[in-house]
């Protein structure tokens, strides 16, 4: 599973303890663990571990299941699940039995913590779950087995034109588009996802803006492949999952086309992930050496790793990661910690400046003493006295004219570096430029390592065509100054 780290905002998870209630209430584990509890001296298995066909109409009806072929395949599946998932040990018969003979099975010691063990327990057991159920739902589909064993007994692969590390990194790329989408909606109430959106966003490229008739076709089939998958991996909790309606299922070989504007697209199918699909999907991609942040990875670290760690979290993720943060220190202490890690001379440091003054809101009263020990810090300095303005404190000394064109080409390369709304930092350009007479005339003169890159992207950003000149006459100015 792979994502650029840029991508992956921080994702919130639920507490273990709710994540193992809900994996111990997912059906499909829950069928798994009452099979399990089932088994006694008389299982009998095949050589595989499976249950022998004798035996699944009496697992179907100890789950409550149809008397049915259906019944049937859901208690394998739960069967399958078990023995994946360490719920059942099973032993194989005795080669010399000869290949009629019948395996055993007995209660696994993983059966035990599903009780008995911590939720970090009954987590684990879930993942090993979650593995196989995704191997499931990556796994050809047989019209008919038979036709795919050879004279000599072995399997023909290469007929199914099946690769599966494409398989599973299709899968893969959906489950950490779906990821994204979640985490970046705040992991709570989000909406279901259209299947059609879902399966175009790892289909169509990013630089096409009318999809051809191929790439359509190529996302109906990816939606349909998508429908079987999904309707494998909601059992284990993962997903909730509504299908394709199957009044839209055409006559076999013919294509189910993406819905046009007018139609009812909730009937193409539609997905989201549960919170403990979140806390799947994470773990899957923290397996796979992806860096997918949790609000909370940063409170017990230093200032210096929590401002550098949220340099690109959402706002509602950062205040939540400061809140966690701050919740472990005292207050004084903090915002000493917090001035210090701001200071700087590198690329980032604006931008912890700038979260430094954010962390610092959260702390309200209680960090004025510290902050008021910086005022006179030529980094720290105008930071200090607009916070404390912000607080409405007494005694604020104004700032010496070098403090304020330092503080403004500070702010602005902040905002460059965070990324933020292109209207909003065209906002502040000229807000910023338009409070100061001669702003461009000084600006260029500020010891600043940002100053000519400053200069510059206000010359690109500013509306009015002269002072956007001005701008560029002065990082010109600013580059030559320095010898850069």
């Amino acid at each position: 599973m792979s994502a650029e780290r840029s991508t992956l905002p921080p994702v919130r998870l639920h507490s273990e303890a709710e994540l193992a209630r809900d994996a111990l209430a997912a059906p499909l584990l829950a069928r798994a663990v009452r099979l399990a509890r089932w088994a006694g001296p008389g299982t009998r298995v095949g050589a595989g571990g499976e249950l022998v066909d004798a035996q699944l109409p009496a697992a179907a009806e100890h789950l409550g299941l149809t008397a049915d072929e259906d019944g049937a395949a859901e208690a394998s599946e739960a069967w399958r699940l078990a023995v994946d998932a360490g719920l059942v040990d099973v032993e194989d018969p005795q080669e010399q039995a000869g290949e009629a003979a019948e395996g055993t099975a007995a209660a696994g010691e993983n059966l035990a913590l599903i009780t008995g063990g911590s939720p970090q327990d009954v987590l684990s057991i879930w993942l090993d779950g979650l593995e196989a159920v995704f191997a499931d739902a990556t796994a050809p589909v047989f019209e008919d087995f038979a036709d795919l064993i050879g004279e000599d007994g072995s399997v023909d692969f290469e007929s199914l034109d099946w690769d599966p590390e494409v398989e599973a990194e299709f899968l893969d790329g959906v489950l950490a588009n779906l990821y994204l989408l979640t985490v970046g909606d705040g992991g709570e109430d989000t909406d279901l996802v259209p299947l059609p959106a879902l399966a175009a966003s790892v289909i169509v490229p990013d630089d096409m803006s009318e999809p051809t008739d191929d790439i359509l076709e190529q996302v109906s089939e990816a939606m349909m492949r998508l429908d079987d998958q999904f309707r494998v991996l909601e059992p284990i909790g993962i997903v909730e999952y509504r299908p394709v309606d199957e009044a839209l299922l055409v006559e076999e070989g013919e294509d189910t086309a993406p819905p046009s504007d007018e139609e009812d697209i909730t009937r193409y199918g539609m997905v989201k992930l549960t919170p403990l699909g979140l806390y799947g999907i994470r773990a899957r991609m923290l397996e796979a050496g992806v860096d997918a942040p949790m609000v909370g990875d940063l409170a017990e670290k230093g200032a210096d790793a929590l401002l550098g760690g949220i340099a690109h979290y959402p706002e509602t993720a950062a205040r939540d990661e400061f809140g966690l943060w701050l919740a472990r220190r005292g207050a004084d202490d903090a915002a000493a910690e917090l001035l210090a890690a701001a200071r700087g001379t590198d690329g980032q440091a604006p931008l912890r400046r700038l979260h430094c003054q954010q962390a610092l809101a959260l702390v309200g009263a209680e960090a004025e003493p510290a902050v008021r020990a910086v005022l006179d810090d030529p980094e720290l300095g105008g930071l200090a006295r607009v916070w404390l303005a912000e607080l409405g404190a007494a005694d604020v000394p104004a700032p010496p004219e070098p403090m304020i064109f330092w503080l403004a080409i500070d702010t602005i390369a902040a905002q460059l570096a965070a990324e933020g709304d292109l209207d909003e930092l065209q906002g502040l350009v000229e807000g910023l430029a338009g409070q100061h007479g001669g702003f461009f005339d000084e600006a260029w003169r500020v010891e600043h390592p940002a100053t000519a890159d400053v200069l510059e992207a206000m010359g690109r950003l500013h509306s009015d065509k002269k002072k956007a000149k001005e701008a560029r006459k002065a990082a010109f100015k600013a580059r030559s100054r320095t010898g850069a």
